[in-house]
């Protein structure tokens, strides 16, 4: 369901109508350009019916903006000085674990008894991401993959160009060990899925009685992406991002209008901690929910503001 302002009647001015969409577009999407924990904290419990959301994967070097040190924007790379691929620091997933344990005491005291907590994760940080849910209360339910096919490049580094820099061997020493390693790269398969976690809010009491009480903790199963019944695994390909959006990664609004569908009722309230430029909202108001944004980056909230604008 698709919520829509009336026809104005006749002789309204464009003026007038604008006001009257700026008018829908603050009813049902509350936004703050602040740091989530800040917001949350001011959130009633047991306020919010599902929470949706991408979190930032503690890349190597970003401050308390998520930028890199240089002020430049999100990188993605795992540790500083290396191409991406050669090294993995095991200290990033530890840190993501301890920061989104603190973000998720909140997320499960806001969410209503069964409410669903779906959120995005690199797979190889997905443990840490499950991890963080469970430690703060959460019951994991289960791990789904967003499938895309679209500018998925592949991130495995040949070993050829470190071996042809090297001082200390000479050329034939070079040739040689090329053709030792036979071509073979850093272990990288080229990515086609994301992980999403679905952890749910414990219940009170059976299933029936938490969704009489609350609306919650039970699932759509006649929602579809492709025609069938949902599955655990959603093809949906990447989005085009329109030339003001600059965030590095949006996700498909037509997915997360999916996830909406499946995890919450029609005018329930969505909550999206790291909103990025909005696609959970955009989403949320074309399934007929409410929905709440925050984001530390005032920029994402304003890139936001301007892609609901322009769905009206």
């Amino acid at each position: 369901m698709r919520l829509s302002v009336p026809p104005p009647p006749n002789g309204t001015t464009p003026e007038r109508v604008a006001r009257a969409l700026m008018q829908d577009f603050r009813s049902r999407v509350r936004l703050y350009p602040a740091n989530c924990l800040d917001v949350l904290e001011d959130l009633e419990s047991h306020s919010v019916h599902l929470v949706l959301t991408d979190p930032p994967y503690f890349l190597d070097g970003l401050d308390d903006d998520w930028k890199k040190g240089n002020g430049g924007p999100r990188g993605t790379g795992a540790v500083g000085g290396l191409p991406v691929g050669m090294k993995f620091d095991p200290a990033q997933g530890r840190k993501l674990q301890e920061f989104l344990f603190t973000v998720n005491e909140q997320l499960i005291r806001v969410l209503k008894p069964g409410g669903f907590l779906l959120m995005f994760a690199a797979p190889r940080l997905f443990h840490r991401t499950a991890i963080a849910a469970e430690e703060a209360g959460f019951e994991i339910r289960d791990q789904y993959a967003w499938h895309f096919r679209k500018r998925a490049q592949c991130k495995a580094f040949s070993m050829d160009h470190f071996i042809r820099r090297n001082a200390e061997m000479t050329d034939d020493e070079k040739e040689a060990a090329i053709r030792y390693l036979g071509g073979r790269k850093t272990p990288q398969l080229r990515p086609q899925f994301e992980s999403i976690l679905c952890a749910q809010k414990p219940r009170t009491g059976t299933f029936m009685k938490n969704w009489i009480d609350h609306r919650t903790g039970l699932i759509d199963t006649e929602q579809t992406l492709s025609g069938t019944r949902p599955t655990t695994v959603m093809a949906v390909e990447k989005p085009d991002r329109a030339k003001f959006n600059d965030h590095l990664t949006p996700k498909p609004v037509r997915l997360c209008e999916h996830l909406i569908k499946l995890f919450s009722f029609e005018r329930q309230t969505v909550l999206d901690p790291f909103v990025g430029s909005g696609t959970t909202c955009i989403a949320a108001r074309r399934a007929g929910r409410h929905s709440i944004g925050i984001d530390i980056k005032s920029e994402y909230i304003q890139i936001t503001k301007t892609r609901i604008e322009e769905e009206s």
